[in-house]
């Protein structure tokens, strides 16, 4: 994939346009806020509603939209293929996984070449180990991007998380 594909053409953002209908907006978050939000929650009990998870501003938030440094790609699956990022942002390190329902990011991440930039749209998942909870995320949209729009993201960021 060129540096400008992505894996979907939908990414919806907090930018979005206002009363749209579908779904939740793309919360910007940096990996610390992302790991603290450790209480993850359904707001209904259908089959197929929404994990939301508790920022620790008070706001809900369903998907995220990072950008940051792959510094480790990793097939950790065992018999088919399921693939873990590393990416890291100023404040620390956050964890994508693919899999068999996101062959798109699974493509993009089998032939990524860290360190490298890339932008990712991606819904929480939890999981525990040791009596801990983990945030970790799956990508919707995965794609490449430059330094220069890294430390844009990085400073829009700031300033999105000090209004919450």
């Amino acid at each position: 994939m060129s540096e400008s594909q992505s894996t979907s053409s939908s990414t919806d953002t907090e930018n979005s346009r206002p009363g749209q209908q579908g779904r939740q907006v793309a919360k910007r978050a940096f990996a610390a806020e992302i790991n603290d939000a450790t209480h993850v929650f359904k707001q209904s009990d259908e089959d197929r509603a929404p994990n939301f998870a508790l920022l620790p501003s008070g706001e809900i938030a369903n998907r995220y939209f990072i950008v940051g440094t792959v510094t480790e790609v990793n097939d950790v699956g065992d018999d088919d293929e399921y693939w873990q990022a590393r990416i890291v942002d100023p404040t620390g390190t956050v964890f994508v996984y693919a899999g068999q329902y996101q062959p798109q990011a699974v493509t993009f991440l089998s032939g990524l070449e860290p360190p490298a930039y890339i932008a990712v749209t991606a819904k929480p998942s939890t999981f525990e180990s040791e009596g801990e909870t983990y945030i970790s995320l799956r990508p919707e949209t995965i794609t490449h991007v430059d330094e220069g729009t890294r430390d844009r993201w990085v400073a829009e960021t700031i300033e999105r998380t000090e209004a919450r």
